[in-house]
């Protein structure tokens, strides 16, 4: 079992919230899971009270609990596969699939790694680990579009060092809530975990966040009897986490359908009325230069037929 000890600096703060800021990769729910079951211990004292106040100089010690091993297993699943070549493979991803099983997120198949486990068998890279094999980026699991995985080790290099020096062009279309204005700007606002709800991403002002940058541009206004709407594209110059709905929510406008950071209220309205049951948020091109040609490609993804269906029935 994995042991980390923390030395709490504050002068008087509660032991879960103390540990939060400290362990940002952990949900403040699963720090005080940790403290219920006797996981922490202050000075040597176990304590299972998340209200326990922690003061300055005091020595923590957090055990964490051995994670269920897993193994990514191939699994025969329909692909809608845009390009295939011995380097690369591009993914059209569909909505509601996560990208790689996960030993803390509860999803052990059905994700896009057993699929293309059972389709490249193993030619993929093993870079990013057993789990993860050939995974370069990720899409969320309610966002649908262009993916690409690499096949190989030395693709799999080239297309991080592509994506670090942010020379990889992403687009992506979004309805979202409002007239927005002016109809074409950048947002520049960095964004990490929320201190408030360790679950979600915000836009941070305290330097504990990461540089995060959204240019969007208005493609049509739309409207129905409750309100005006948005219809965006998005060209994304750095890959946060949520940082699309992070940074759209900020600005008012947020993503329709995204029921983490958007109005609950027209959620349920474009639930019921056009059956729309994820965030309408696709990601329709993908540019890179390939690994072996070296020569710019671009790979396009058609737009779902779900959020088709609602753009036919609001009213331009």
């Amino acid at each position: 079992m994995e042991k980390v000890k923390i030395k709490i600096e504050k002068e008087k703060e509660r032991l879960d919230k103390a540990l939060s800021s400290l362990m940002t990769d952990r949900t403040r729910a699963f720090i005080q899971k940790l403290i219920k079951d006797g996981r922490v211990s202050v000075d040597g004292n176990v304590v299972t009270k998340s209200g326990f106040m922690a003061r300055a100089g005091q020595n923590i010690e957090v055990t964490f609990p051995e994670l269920k091993k897993i193994e990514a297993k191939a699994e025969k699943i329909d692909l809608d596969i845009l390009h295939e070549d011995d380097d690369i493979i591009i993914i059209n991803k569909p909505p509601f699939m996560v990208v790689h099983p996960s030993s803390t997120g509860g999803h052990t198949s059905g994700t896009l790694v057993n699929a293309i486990l059972h389709h490249c068998g193993d030619t993929l890279s093993g870079i990013s680990g057993e789990l993860r094999p050939g995974i370069v980026h990720r899409l969320d699991k309610n966002t649908s579009g262009v993916l690409v995985v690499a096949k190989t080790d030395l693709a799999h290099q080239s297309l991080m060092q592509q994506f670090k020096d942010r020379k990889i062009r992403k687009k992506y279309i979004t309805l979202v809530k409002g007239a927005v204005s002016p109809e074409k700007a950048v947002i520049n606002s960095p964004v990490g975990r929320s201190f408030r709800d360790r679950k979600k991403m915000a836009i941070t002002s305290d330097g504990a966040g990461r540089d995060a940058v959204t240019e969007y541009s208005l493609n049509e206004f739309y409207q129905d009897s409750l309100s005006d709407y948005s219809l965006l594209d998005i060209d994304l110059k750095t890959g946060r986490t949520h940082q699309i709905r992070v940074h759209m929510n900020a600005i008012k406008h947020p993503v329709i359908g995204d029921i983490t950071y958007g109005n609950k209220k027209l959620n349920a309205h474009f639930l019921e009325k056009y059956g729309l049951k994820r965030q309408f948020l696709h990601a329709a091109e993908l540019e890179i230069t390939h690994p072996k040609t070296g020569k710019k490609v671009k790979f396009e993804a058609k737009m779902p037929k779900d959020l088709l269906s609602v753009l036919d029935a609001l009213v331009l």
